[in-house]
């Protein structure tokens, strides 16, 4: 057994919404090789604020893949979402994270809350490191998650508005992503929009 093995052993998966390590299972993302599973926080846990000061490039933020990375380089650089975030335990669990972008995409394509079709112009969906590949979207795919708890009105779910990634796109922007329709775009660091935190777990 290798040394990794033996510090991470081999995570036994929920279905996709099950309650998971804290959160709730929302699928998985490859990193240098490796799997990941990634979890989602419950609504109760979400978080408002501006990504970071407007103009100011921040090193080790770039990231689409590692949400606690680009989260640690932000709180480093003064952002106060991102100390909030870190500074969360919920379920014991002490390693929560703003969700990189491809992570977030996970969060659409599982959760999405709405009947609405989706956004199809640009790459909204296009996601190479999650398992499955993530596609482009269409306007009927992917559709409303069959989740119930995460639905529109529901306990679990995901508001109509805008959600902050921690993927930095230069100095003045950020990658966001609209929860009704699926756009996936970038919006000025100083705006205040919404973060649901996530953590991971080594699968192998």
């Amino acid at each position: 057994m290798s040394a990794v093995e033996k510090v991470a052993p081999a995570v036994q998966l929920p279905e996709i919404g099950q309650p998971f390590q804290g959160g709730f299972f929302s699928g998985v993302t490859v990193e240098g090789g490796k799997r990941y599973a990634n979890i989602t926080a419950g609504a109760a846990h979400e978080l408002v604020g501006a990504w970071g000061e407007y103009g100011v490039k921040i090193e080790g933020a770039d990231s689409f893949t590692d949400s606690r990375a680009n989260t640690e380089a932000m709180a480093a650089a003064g952002s106060d979402l991102a100390q909030k975030v870190l500074a969360l335990d919920i379920g014991g669990f002490t390693d929560w994270a703003i969700p990189a972008r491809d992570v977030q995409e996970l969060q659409y394509r599982n959760f999405k809350p709405t009947t609405r079709e989706n956004y199809c112009w640009n790459r909204d969906g296009d996601n190479p490191n999650s398992i499955p590949v993530g596609l482009l979207y269409t306007e009927e795919s992917p559709a409303q998650t069959a989740i119930v708890a995460f639905r529109e009105d529901s306990p679990e779910a995901f508001q109509e508005r805008w959600y902050w990634s921690s993927s930095q796109r230069s100095a003045n922007y950020a990658f966001s992503m609209s929860f009704d329709v699926g756009l996936q775009d970038i919006t000025d660091k100083g705006h205040e929009l919404r973060v649901r935190p996530v953590r991971r777990s080594l699968i192998d």
